[in-house]
């Protein structure tokens, strides 16, 4: 006896996994506020999330943010798994971070931290290096912004 699966379901199965392969194709690091915007307000404590994707089929050993000017980390969340050193200007201003641990091909990590934003609206870009364990760096910076582009906050 055969079985035939219903016209309805092989729709739905056929959609959900064009999806899955277009999220997929179009992910990559982004700094979003937790709540998943990218956007907040100028002068106001903000918490962001870093979200580092694996899109290759090695694990990523370190993930390296540039702060943007202006932005004032004050906290992080703990990530389990993961070393972080910081890099301070001479105004105490943390200007990168670097988590060095694992994240395997098919997972990715969130890094959450704490901020404030700038006082001046304007528009804050998020520079994000990638590095997996063959030593190759993604550059998720604007420098090619259709490839590899950072990710940009609105300050209103």
């Amino acid at each position: 006896m055969q079985k035939f699966l219903p016209t309805r379901f092989l729709a739905l199965s056929a959609a959900l996994s064009a999806a899955l392969l277009l999220s997929c194709a179009a992910a990559h690091a982004t700094v979003r506020t937790e709540a998943g915007t990218s956007e907040s307000a100028a002068g106001k404590s903000e918490t962001y999330r870093l979200n580092v994707p694996v899109e290759k089929d090695m694990a990523t050993t370190q993930v390296r943010l540039v702060v943007p000017a202006g932005v004032g980390i004050s906290r992080f969340q703990t990530t389990p798994g993961f070393a972080r050193t910081l890099t301070r200007n001479a105004d105490g201003l943390v200007t990168e971070v670097v988590w060095k641990g694992n994240i395997e091909p098919m997972e990715y990590a969130r890094f959450f931290f704490q901020a404030v934003n700038p006082a001046q609206p304007g528009d804050l870009i998020w520079k994000v290096y990638q590095t997996y364990a063959d030593g190759s760096v993604v550059a998720w910076d604007d420098t090619q912004p259709d490839k590899t582009p950072a990710s940009h906050t609105t300050v209103k």
